[in-house]
């Protein structure tokens, strides 16, 4: 009986965190950029370009593997559309959770890119479902910038980083 209750207070814990994700990515985004989900991007195709809209010292603490850094407050188109050439490529933008990253995508998207997707809770859902990420060297961690204390409470699984 104690195994049901705790799968149970488990899957409700998940649910209300979902939920409550869901309605802070409803806040401060527009949804003008299709999301993409944790799990079909681990099985999307392996030419899909990862683009990072954190900022520098977020990205070398940790990142996914092989994304291409391109930052946020400082973000320049035209540096990133001379790393992209092919407007039609397979584009996933992300953040900690995935407000800055749909700001980036909007850009993409408004410069002629048409598969630009925004993946949803950012680093910290791809994390808190174990997924790796990398340091700057290049090797595992558990170590993820956690953007800010009031950020960092849906970062659930990991090294927290400030």
């Amino acid at each position: 009986m104690k195994n049901v209750f705790f799968i149970l207070l488990i899957l409700s814990q998940t649910i209300c965190s979902q939920n409550s994700l869901d309605k802070l990515l409803k806040k401060y985004n527009t949804e003008s950029v299709p999301y993409i989900s944790v799990d079909s991007l681990k099985n999307i195709s392996k030419d899909v370009v990862l683009l990072d809209a954190r900022e520098k010292d977020e990205f070398k603490t940790s990142h996914l593997e092989n994304a291409v850094f391109v930052g946020y407050d400082k973000f320049n188109l035209k540096k990133t559309i001379k790393k992209l050439p092919n407007k039609n490529a397979e584009i996933v933008v992300y953040c900690s959770l995935g407000v800055r990253s749909e700001d980036v995508a909007e850009q993409l998207k408004k410069a002629g890119y048409t598969n630009v997707l925004n993946l949803y809770g950012g680093i910290f859902e791809w994390k808190n479902l174990n997924q790796k990420v990398y340091n700057s060297k290049g090797k595992e961690t558990e170590k993820v910038h956690a953007f800010s204390k009031e950020w960092s409470k849906w970062l659930l699984k990991g090294e927290k980083v400030y």
